[in-house]
């Protein structure tokens, strides 16, 4: 399918410390027949553009476009506010576009746009590596997460759970024997029989 578009220059940059990007299209539109109303023909080439200027963003990103007219610096510019790309929805981006063309039909139907798409990535997941936990053992959980410690005792686990918590809040120097099972049982002995 030919584009309905000539884009002439284009400029991007990256915003690392926002983990956004900006993409600068110069575009001017194809000519049009005149049997075909001006209007339609923008708003047609138009979806075409933003189809165009979208292809390389996932849907979980937060997008925001403004599009300019270069030549003609009195007209305004149609802005767009951020929402994830798959709350985009063309018909309400279109129907914003056709109340701005529908006042300058002619003049911006063949002039150059300048159209600005920013994107920021949003991270999905909860680390940079996400570790489902569905269908795992708690011995394999435990040895993949920090946060979960498995409790190896016959009696007293309780007792067992609430010392190695209490040690790793107080950073005790004998946490990880605690974890591992080891130096723990003259101190659950005490704790049971109420001398701590």
């Amino acid at each position: 399918m030919a584009r309905k578009f000539e884009i002439e220059n284009t400029i991007t940059r990256q915003y690392r410390r926002f983990n956004a990007t900006g993409t600068q299209l110069e575009v001017r539109l194809l000519t049009f027949s005149d049997a075909t109303d001006p209007v339609s023909h923008f708003l047609v080439c138009l979806n075409d553009l933003l189809r165009h200027a979208l292809q390389n963003l996932s849907e979980s990103d937060m997008v925001g476009i403004t599009i300019q007219n270069r030549e003609n610096q009195n007209i305004k510019s149609i802005g767009i506010i951020f929402r994830r790309k798959d709350q985009l929805a063309a018909d309400v981006i279109l129907s914003l576009v056709q109340k701005y063309s529908q006042s300058n039909a002619r003049s911006n139907s063949l002039d150059k746009l300048i159209m600005t798409v920013y994107s920021v990535r949003i991270p999905v997941g909860f680390c940079k590596r996400m570790i489902k936990s569905r269908g795992r053992p708690l011995t394999v959980m435990a040895h993949l997460k920090r946060s979960v410690v498995e409790v190896k005792a016959n009696e007293n686990f309780l007792t067992h759970a609430i010392i190695i918590a209490i040690a790793k809040l107080e950073n005790y120097p004998d946490y990880k024997a605690y974890v591992q099972g080891r130096k723990i049982s003259p101190v659950v002995q005490k704790l049971s029989l109420g001398q701590v």
